[in-house]
């Protein structure tokens, strides 16, 4: 029996809402909102069963006594795609960050990197047919 279930990742933000709306459109349906009126500390998203969590890093400091980095690249959320180059081409021409522009890894993997509003990069990444390299 396992003593753990349900993984999530938590991302600090300064400003929840904005940082809900990036992932919201990006195809992640939020799951989770507190409170539920007014401004979120927090909110929960989820796509395809991963689920990702926006907390504000004054609640995480008052609430928890935590002191979280609130940007840069702490950490990375990984999506995949058909289509790496149409997909960084549409965050980039939405405002994302270009971090790197799509390029062969591994020689089967095309990929790319994006940023979200709070500067966590964003990683754009699909599979490449046998002969594509």
């Amino acid at each position: 029996m396992s003593l753990f279930r349900t993984p999530q990742v938590i991302l600090f933000s300064e400003d929840v809402p904005r940082a809900a709306a990036f992932y919201a459109g990006l195809g992640f349906t939020e799951t989770f909102r507190v409170p539920t009126e007014g401004t979120p500390i927090h909110v929960d998203l989820m796509l395809d069963g991963y689920r990702i969590g926006i907390a504000s890093v004054a609640s995480t400091r008052d609430d928890h006594g935590l002191d979280p980095v609130p940007s840069g690249q702490r950490a990375a959320v990984i999506l995949w795609t058909d289509d790496t180059a149409a997909a960084y081409a549409t965050l980039t021409a939405a405002g994302a960050p270009a971090l790197a522009a799509p390029h062969v890894w591994l020689d089967r993997l095309l990929i790319a990197w994006t940023a979200d509003p709070d500067g966590n990069p964003v990683q754009l990444v699909q599979h490449l047919p046998a002969d594509a390299t």
